[in-house]
């Protein structure tokens, strides 16, 4: 896994993981790899791995069971596709309907836009 620098690397991992439960690699109920397989899978320190777990369980991604490892949570891609559309809302979003607005781009011209994107 290749890393950017603008992230905590935790934070990368769990987005990472975000992306495979979106994608069907860990479906809602599948267990996870433990910490020290996915530490050993993507070549990084176990306490990273560890962090991003505790950071997806503390969203409600994935569950602990005891004595089993992490499972992905029943309504984790409603809650990763929440918090990834309020994450676009509250900083994409806004810096580009800013920019539309400096630009003096219409809410017409916006909409127009909009449609012949869908349609593609």
């Amino acid at each position: 896994m290749i890393f950017k620098e603008r992230q905590s690397i935790y934070l990368q991992i769990a987005e990472r993981i975000s992306d495979e439960i979106l994608a069907g690699t860990y479906a809602p109920g599948a267990r996870v790899p433990s910490v020290r397989e996915y530490a050993v899978m993507i070549e990084v320190n176990l306490n990273t791995v560890m962090r991003s777990y505790d950071t997806l369980q503390s969203w409600g991604i994935l569950d602990m069971k005891r004595g089993l490892g992490y499972f992905v949570a029943d309504d984790a891609v409603q809650t990763i596709l929440a918090r990834r559309r309020e994450a676009f809302i509250s900083s994409q979003a806004t810096e580009f309907f800013e920019t539309a607005r400096t630009l003096g781009v219409t809410p017409d011209e916006l909409a127009e836009m909009y449609r012949k994107y869908l349609k593609q």
